[in-house]
């Protein structure tokens, strides 16, 4: 039996996750993928930013920041450039990272600096009065979409691939042993790497838009979920509304950090030949 316990500060307890969140799900996903690296507890630096899912940084004993909202990776970006030693990993949500810290995200994934992103989509902003974030579904309701979503939504991972990430998957709280192998792999990758998990809000966004209890959702992720490999061979039609899973990018790239070294060392060599 795993441990979860020892990786916890228990004085934060008990958490403020409603009942039938997925965000638990994702936590223990999260551990077990760290524990089976083998990663000390000061080998981690954790960092979020606001909502939901960002409260999980309270509730682990690691090296933790809770930041303001949208700018987790903005931060993260900040420890992994003065101690690039450390794995830096970043907890969010769809609205706190490609809402208000859009920019953010897009700039880091282009720059591929080295950070592990598991960015929890429940497709609404739950914690903060539950207002349409960039990945509701058109024609679902919200707080401030109460006929309706009328706007397009983000393909959060599409998003990353498109920005140069050098690894992007994408999994759902019910495929809870595939989600702590995606962010295992996510971790131990050079580069960016996003780990998009399709998670179910039943309280802010399962109310609003009837779609039945936490069992329920997560059915329904279950039933309309279709792997990579097979996604390849389905048209567009066949995929309309569907959750393709599994690894969507694992490429080698330059990493940010080493390549900003080469000009320091460059600068370094330059300077010492100048003053002999």
């Amino acid at each position: 039996m795993f441990d979860y316990e020892s990786y916890l500060r228990k004085d934060k307890l008990p958490l403020i996750w409603c009942a039938g969140c997925g965000d638990g799900i994702v936590l223990k996903a999260m551990l077990r993928a760290i524990h089976k690296i083998g990663l000390e507890k000061d080998e981690i630096c954790m960092v979020s930013g606001i909502g939901c899912s960002s409260r999980l940084t309270g509730y682990v004993d690691f090296n933790t920041l809770h930041t303001t909202h949208g700018r987790a990776i903005t931060f993260a970006t900040g420890i992994k450039m003065a101690k690039p030693e450390l794995h830096v990993i970043v907890v969010t949500g769809d609205g706190d990272a490609t809402a208000i810290g859009g920019n953010h995200y897009i700039h880091a994934a282009r720059r591929n600096i080295d950070l592990t992103v598991i960015l929890f989509n429940n497709s609404i902003y739950g914690m903060t009065g539950g207002q349409v974030s960039p990945t509701t579904p058109k024609g679902k309701r919200a707080s401030t979409a109460p006929y309706g979503n009328f706007e397009n939504n983000f393909n959060i991972s599409g998003l990353a691939q498109a920005a140069g990430a050098s690894f992007v998957a994408r999994s759902t709280v019910y495929h809870a042993t595939q989600l702590e192998k995606i962010i295992e792999k996510a971790i131990l990758k050079k580069g960016f790497s996003l780990v998009e998990v399709i998670t179910q809000c039943p309280t802010m966004y399962g109310r609003r838009n009837r779609e039945g209890t936490a069992v329920d959702m997560m059915q329904w992720q279950k039933e309309n979920s279709i792997p990579v490999s097979r996604a390849a061979s389905m048209s567009e039609a066949e995929l309309e509304g569907k959750i393709i899973t599994g690894i969507l990018v694992d490429a080698e790239k330059p990493e940010c950090r080493a390549e900003y070294q080469k000009i320091i060392d460059r600068f370094t060599a330059t300077t010492e030949t100048v003053e002999k």
